[in-house]
């Protein structure tokens, strides 16, 4: 079963549209159906020629297009298919017909440089909100070939994006077709599932992610912190292993703070903290302080890993030399951002008294109105060293899990 507007996707390559547009919700079934209808209409139209398949990075591409493709009972059924891994191509065979669909990813200012000298039959670029303009531009430019389309999917950004000014906004003068997804389009998801997605993001993600909407980042980011839930009087027992995530600073503020789960429950508990801003206290540290200092805070526990920031190499030298494993951070920021809000709304994340400079933090912690202004989501980068260090920790540790792809 599929609804109307996931028919509106198969039916778009017999329209005279030469643009296909498909934004809102995750999990509202945008991109599974693009895939196949992608595909199906290529191989109508063409044969012996070279499509792209575009997502942020090119294993988002593979995981959220490629793979489950292959895995369709539809696709092996109609088609021979042979996934170059290597090469990055999927090859679609049906008859005497074969197209070649080469994965690229669209992660910076420097990708439009893999596409560009292709020549393409048509393009599917799957979360284009997280693409630079160059990279778009330049894969739209490369689709040549006579009865080429480009096909959009994406979930909503800041109002200001330049996808949505450029392309949705302007829909008209790049003959495309506007699609507009919410949960209720994917008639596959139970309304179990769309309660769960309900309750998985907070704030502008929720507006977005679940509401399917082009909203700014504004505000207070953790609106949901609040003292009287979140810092604890009473420390409850805890149990397994310890864990520290830090911010390193130089000129800025140096963080620790120390982890572990509350016994018999899912929540986790900020026990300890060291901080220490060398511009406040008018004197620098150096590493081996800082590291001295976490020693001390420690006062014996030995942590199971020690979560850093990948680009503090000097901090990674000194906690290896000293005996500490050192984990790599997960320091994408968007992601991080609205995992540690979906543990702070489910209360299942808290903080012992003592962490002062990190409960201090919290309701200062804002996004910056000069980037939502550009189009772009950032935290305002001030006051801001403890905040990094609670994200590396619960994006790190996977502590919000989420089934499927965004889009």
């Amino acid at each position: 079963m599929i609804s109307d507007k996931q028919k509106k996707i198969l039916a778009f390559p017999h329209s005279s549209y030469e643009v296909l547009i498909c934004d809102g919700a995750v999990r509202s079934g945008k991109t599974s159906l693009m895939a196949v209808a992608f595909i199906d209409w290529a191989m109508r139209e063409f044969s012996g020629q070279r499509l792209g398949i575009c997502g942020k990075t090119v294993d988002s591409a593979v995981k959220n297009i490629v793979v489950p493709y292959l895995s369709m009972s539809y696709a092996k059924s109609r088609y021979t298919l042979r996934w170059r891994r290597s090469q990055k191509i999927l090859e679609v065979r049906r008859g005497r017909r074969v197209n070649w669909f080469e994965v690229f990813g669209g992660k910076d200012e420097a990708a439009f440089m893999l596409v560009q000298g292709r020549t393409l039959a048509g393009a599917m670029l799957d979360e284009v909100v997280l693409m630079p303009e160059s990279f778009v531009n330049q894969a739209v430019a490369r689709c040549s070939v006579e009865g080429s389309r480009i096909w959009f999917s994406c979930n909503p950004g800041p109002p200001n994006h330049w996808f949505k000014t450029e392309w949705i906004d302007q829909r008209e003068k790049h003959n495309a077709l506007y699609l507009h997804f919410d949960l209720t389009d994917n008639p596959a998801l139970s309304q179990k599932i769309r309660d769960r997605y309900q309750r998985t993001y907070t704030g502008v993600f929720h507006d977005r992610y679940v509401k399917g909407l082009w909203v700014a980042a504004e505000g207070r980011i953790y609106p949901m912190f609040d003292p009287d839930r979140h810092v604890l009087e009473e420390i409850p027992p805890t149990e397994g292993p310890w864990y520290v995530s830090t911010d390193f600073g130089i000129q800025n503020a140096t963080v620790f703070l120390l982890w572990r789960k509350q016994a018999d429950s899912a929540r986790w508990i900020c026990l300890g903290e060291y901080y220490y801003s060398g511009a406040e206290a008018m004197r620098q540290r150096t590493t081996a302080e800082h590291v001295e200092g976490l020693r001390r805070m420690l006062d014996g526990i030995s942590p199971r890993a020690v979560i850093v920031d990948p680009s503090a190499a000097p901090l990674k030298v000194q906690l290896r030399r000293v005996g500490y494993h050192v984990r790599d951070g997960d320091n994408r920021v968007l992601e991080g951002l609205d995992d540690v809000g979906v543990l702070l709304q489910n209360d299942l994340l808290a903080f012992a008294p003592q962490c002062e400079n990190t409960i201090r933090e919290f309701p200062g912690y804002v996004w910056d109105s000069g980037a939502a202004a550009r189009g772009e989501d950032a935290p305002l980068k001030s006051g801001d060293h403890c905040m990094d260090a609670v994200r590396y920790f619960v994006r790190t540790q996977k502590l919000v899990r989420r089934s499927g792809p965004a889009v």
